[in-house]
């Protein structure tokens, strides 16, 4: 009875610890996308300035990010892991599709299933950008030049709080 029990009990806390869904934001918080975001003026090349750990990025030191315009109205994407010299060390491609304002669904060759990538930020130069995803298993602040102002950074940071993101787990990538 009394194993019975305990293995009732180790099922349920099991089954408990499944339901909680990894991420860095707190997904009670809601969060939205920009309004305004226009994906012509997005295209173009982006350096990651900080991001939340993520698998796929497990290597980079800091990565950057081109977005083109395919033939067909989709936009090209092409993912660039860097070291901390700079040097490429892995690089992944695919394609990404407006589904909504400021809303991404991104599938990069390889990946099965498409990704939801939301920019929840971009100041009104296009210069910088907070890209996030609504469960909160990744986001990233990227810049058009690898050193951000301190005011924007500041900025990018209370977009990722207020959309319920973890600063604490946020992480500043190489510039090199």
């Amino acid at each position: 009875m009394i194993r019975t029990l305990l293995a009732l009990g180790l099922a349920g806390l099991l089954a408990a610890c499944g339901a909680i869904a990894p991420g860095y934001r707190d997904r009670s918080v809601i969060i939205a996308s920009s309004a305004n975001f226009d994906p012509a003026r997005y295209l173009g090349r982006w350096h990651e300035v900080a991001r939340y750990p993520n698998p796929f990025q497990a290597r980079c030191a800091g990565a950057v990010v081109d977005y083109a315009q395919g033939e067909g109205g989709e936009i090209l994407v092409r993912n660039t892991c860097l070291n901390a010299s700079g040097d490429v060390i892995d690089e992944i491609a695919g394609t990404a599709r407006v589904v909504g304002p400021g809303r991404l669904s991104v599938r990069l060759d390889g990946v099965p299933v498409a990704a939801p990538y939301w920019v929840l930020w971009i100041d009104e130069g296009y210069r910088t950008a907070v890209v996030g995803q609504p469960d909160g298993r990744a986001g990233w602040i990227l810049n058009r030049d690898p050193v951000i102002p301190q005011d924007r950074l500041i900025a990018a940071r209370e977009v990722l709080d207020f959309n319920g993101y973890d600063l604490a787990r946020l992480e500043r990538s190489i510039s090199p």
